[in-house]
């Protein structure tokens, strides 16, 4: 038993080749590159993300502002600020200088105190957004006078896209000139007379913008005139006639009356 142990023992013990190392296919299984790649985020600037690339049904009343508001846009004159404005105008004017009050200011019969006028007049001044200021010269032309006056004016203007009422007030000097007589006595001298006062106005008017710089429009006022005279002789007038113009026109008059009208405007703004 002893000699089989001896030759056991003595036998060559064949070596197994020893088998390669496996690795893992990632040697470091907690690094960044183990975990799966995240999915890109959308593009975004300042928290805003882009539109997507199909357009999204619109909102109706979302659409139908867009849609009053691209009418407006459109039928808006394109004006911006003005600073400037001119006008001139022409109409019709119906006047009597002591239909409030007659102090024999006109006699009646030689030279008409009423009357029916031509109307011309223009006028200029500067615009604060709402606001206009400015100066308004008229010419009234009747038959048997002139009438012109000269006021200061004040204007509120409301636009709506191309159409703008607006109403001014003014107030200034008024003065009566190339007086007519009709059926005087021989030796009359109209040209002695002299009458001037006050005159203030009320007006409204609507004016259509073609463009910035053009409009059209018509507008109507009414006119209180206070009027005064003073005598003046007219020496080479008869004086045997008693209340007739000669010593009618020596003494002082005065009067109070109104007048209206109605005209055709044209304006530039600049």
């Amino acid at each position: 038993m002893a000699a089989i142990l001896v030759i056991l023992c003595a036998a060559p013990v064949r070596a197994q080749a020893p088998s390669p190392p496996v690795y893992p296919s990632n040697p470091y299984p907690n690094s960044p590159s183990s975990y799966p790649a995240p999915a890109t985020p959308p593009l975004q600037t300042g928290g805003l993300t882009p539109p997507p690339s199909s357009p999204t049904t619109q909102n109706p009343a979302e659409s139908a502002t867009y849609q009053k508001l691209d009418r407006a846009e459109r039928e808006d004159a394109g004006r911006g600020l003005e600073f400037v404005w001119l006008g001139v105008e022409s109409g019709y004017e119906y006047l009597s200088l002591d239909s409030l009050h007659a102090n024999a200011l006109l006699d009646g019969s030689v030279i008409a105190p009423a009357g029916s006028a031509l109307l011309l007049g223009a006028g200029a001044g500067v615009r604060l957004i709402f606001l206009t200021l400015g100066a308004r010269f008229r010419l009234a032309r009747q038959s048997a006078w002139d009438l012109w006056t000269l006021n200061a004016e004040i204007g509120l203007h409301l636009p709506l896209g191309v159409l703008e009422p607006s109403f001014t007030l003014s107030a200034g000097y008024a003065s009566l000139g190339g007086l007519a007589a009709n059926g005087a006595p021989a030796g009359f001298e109209p040209n002695r007379i002299d009458i001037s006062g006050f005159d203030s106005r009320l007006g409204a008017a609507l004016d259509w913008y073609l463009n910035p710089l053009l409009s059209l429009g018509v507008q109507s006022s009414v006119e209180l005139l206070v009027l005064s005279r003073s005598g003046a002789a007219q020496p080479a007038l008869a004086d045997g006639v008693s209340g007739g113009p000669g010593e009618l026109y020596g003494r002082d008059g005065s009067g109070v009356g109104l007048g209206v009208s109605v005209a055709a405007v044209a304006g530039l703004h600049f």
